[in-house]
């Protein structure tokens, strides 16, 4: 026990001669890529970044969730707001159990709520 030392007695975390607390072990820390409206994907790149196969996102596609620029599946570029409605929709189906048109539905609302909440901060901003 010599080589741990305790920190603050409020967090009751204990550091190792590493220095990492049991907190940070448990959780590691995560990190993230923020991608702007601008940033364009290709197919095999939203593929790795959503954990999926080609197959998902040309389902996504052909379901009308998510239309990439380009005609050709090899051509595809895709934004990141394709990229966040891909990862919405597969975590509908997965966690949720939704099939690919109730996920596709879902999204219809959610992007319907975004725009009456901007509707209403116009109209409370006057």
């Amino acid at each position: 026990m010599d080589n741990v030392k305790t920190d603050s007695a409020v967090t009751g975390s204990v550091a190792t001669e590493s220095g990492a607390t049991d907190s940070e072990k448990m959780f590691p820390q995560v990190s993230a890529i923020i991608l702007e409206e601008q940033t364009e994907l290709s197919l095999v790149e939203v593929c790795r970044a959503c954990a999926v196969r080609a197959e998902f996102i040309v389902e996504l596609v052909e379901e009308g969730v998510i239309t990439p620029q380009g005609r050709e599946p090899h051509r595809w570029r895709f934004s990141g707001t394709h990229l966040r409605r891909a990862t919405v929709a597969l975590r509908l189906q997965r966690d949720l159990g939704v099939n690919l048109a109730g996920a596709a539905l879902a999204l219809e609302l959610l992007d319907e709520l975004d725009t009456l909440r901007a509707r209403l901060g116009k109209i409370g901003s006057f």
